[in-house]
């Protein structure tokens, strides 16, 4: 799916939101090590660039971490495709703010949750909302989906706005020369029956599904508008998809070139360190996905030499 191109100012669209979408569902491992000095990739450079990524406003913890895939058919904002990244969780400040949820009225000054550091999305209306919204960190990309017709197979391939070297602020085409990541879908696995699935089964088994974003920084120089920035922190006690319709699939991560063999230029063959080539993933077929009302709180005092928020200089 082609990102969207119309100028026109963007509605909001508040929360909650009910959604229905077909998701990939990729896990893997994040070690400390690699928690400790994330990739760059792990961050677009704008919010690279920004608080969003210090360590004061989030120490990546690693653990159980998420790549998906989602073709939303049905949203408050229309469909669009979306590529999300979320290596584990972070410990984040609590606000000062003793009426909140999860204060840090008490002498522990810390939480932990996880983090969403890259996003992709095609279409400039869930790109301007996510940020604005939920602090999620959109960015526009052109999706490619192309089906094999001997095996039935698929091959996506994402091409940002954000990757062009060197960074064009503007955001304004996507970098149609190298993906960011690409990967192939296998059929589901064979003799085993779809089954019903919701990620409130991983709460269940002690996961925390908890999702803590601190405030973006804007995007200047857009052509849509579509990267606002943001002034406080957002807490999601969770994001739900689900789907009476699950399967298992084994997807594909090569990031190697296709047509050359050649490697990556960040030398990551498999995307990510550790990811092995080969993933067993979870396909979610004619699912949904509810994303809530958030709770929002202020930057906390401590943390406000820097002013809180926005680009570091």
């Amino acid at each position: 799916m082609a990102a969207s191109t119309d100028t026109g100012a963007i509605a909001l669209a508040p929360a909650p939101w009910t959604t229905k979408c077909l998701v990939y569902q990729i896990g893997f491992w994040t070690s400390s090590a690699t928690a400790q000095n994330l990739p760059a990739k792990a961050y677009s450079p704008l919010e690279a660039a920004s608080s969003y990524a210090s360590p004061e406003f989030g120490k990546p913890l690693g653990g159980l971490s998420m790549i998906q895939l989602v073709r939303y058919s049905e949203t408050p904002v229309g469909p669009y495709d979306e590529l999300i990244f979320s290596p584990g969780v972070f410990e984040y400040p609590l606000p000062d703010n003793e009426d909140a949820s999860h204060s840090s009225s008490n002498k522990k000054k810390t939480a932990q949750a996880r983090r969403v550091t890259r996003i992709y999305v095609s279409s400039k209306e869930t790109c301007f909302n996510g940020r604005k919204v939920w602090n999620i960190p959109k960015h526009l990309a052109r999706f490619e989906w192309t089906t094999d017709p001997a095996d039935g197979s698929q091959h996506v391939k994402v091409f940002p706005h954000d990757t062009h070297v060197p960074y064009d602020a503007t955001e304004s085409t996507p970098n149609s020369k190298t993906p960011f990541f690409q990967c192939t879908i296998r059929q589901p696995v064979r003799f085993i029956p779809s089954f019903p699935f919701s990620t409130r089964a991983l709460a269940k088994l002690g996961i925390n599904m908890a999702v803590a974003h601190p405030p973006l920084p804007e995007g200047k120089g857009t052509r849509y508008g579509e990267l606002p920035g943001t002034m406080e922190w957002s807490f999601l006690p969770e994001i739900v998809q689900y789907s009476s319709r699950t399967s298992l699939v084994w997807i594909d991560v090569s990031q190697k070139d296709e047509e050359t063999g050649a490697e990556p230029e960040d030398g990551f063959e498999n995307f990510w360190p550790g990811m092995r080539r080969w993933n067993l993933a979870l396909e979610l077929k004619d699912g949904g996905a509810d994303i809530p009302v958030g709770e929002r709180w202020e930057t906390p005092k401590r943390l406000m030499q820097d002013g809180g928020y926005g680009t570091i200089n």
